[in-house]
This record gives structure tokens, sequence and C-alpha cells, in this order.
């Protein structure tokens, strides 16, 4: 119960204060006329991080709820 609280306070913590900065902020829009004859993405290195970041994140949740589910058996 001890680790699931500092586990509560520790997400809620970084989740206030991730907010502050300015990582999701969008860029500048792209050149006008992005149409069949226009490039397909702009700036022009289009890396899609989506599913990488996506699959990270399922992966630590995974991770952790394994670690909690531990824990709560060794406490037993």
């Amino acid at each position: 119960m001890k680790y699931l609280k500092q586990l509560i306070f520790t997400v809620a913590f970084i989740a206030a204060f991730s907010s502050c900065n300015n990582v999701f902020a969008a860029g500048p829009p792209g050149p006008p006329g992005g149409g069949p004859g226009g490039p397909p993405c702009w700036p022009p290195p289009c890396v899609p991080i989506d599913g990488g970041i996506s699959f990270l994140l399922v992966a630590g949740a995974i991770y952790g709820g394994k670690k909690v589910y531990d824990i709560s058996k060794k406490a037993e």
C-alpha cells in the first residue's frame, strides 16, 4: 500500500508539471498548395513517431502493473 501511494503521487506530480513545457506545441503551417503536386509532408524528414511512443507507453504500463502485482503478492 505504501508503494501504491508513492506511485500515485509520482504520476500525479509528473502529470501536473509536464504540461508546463511546449512539447505538444504545433509548428508553423506548411506551405500552401499541399495537393497532389506538393510534398507529402513538411518539413521533409517525415518520421512517424506515434507508433513507437504508443508502444513504449503500453509496455511501461504493463511492466508497472506487473511490478505492483508482484509487490502486492509479496505483501500477502
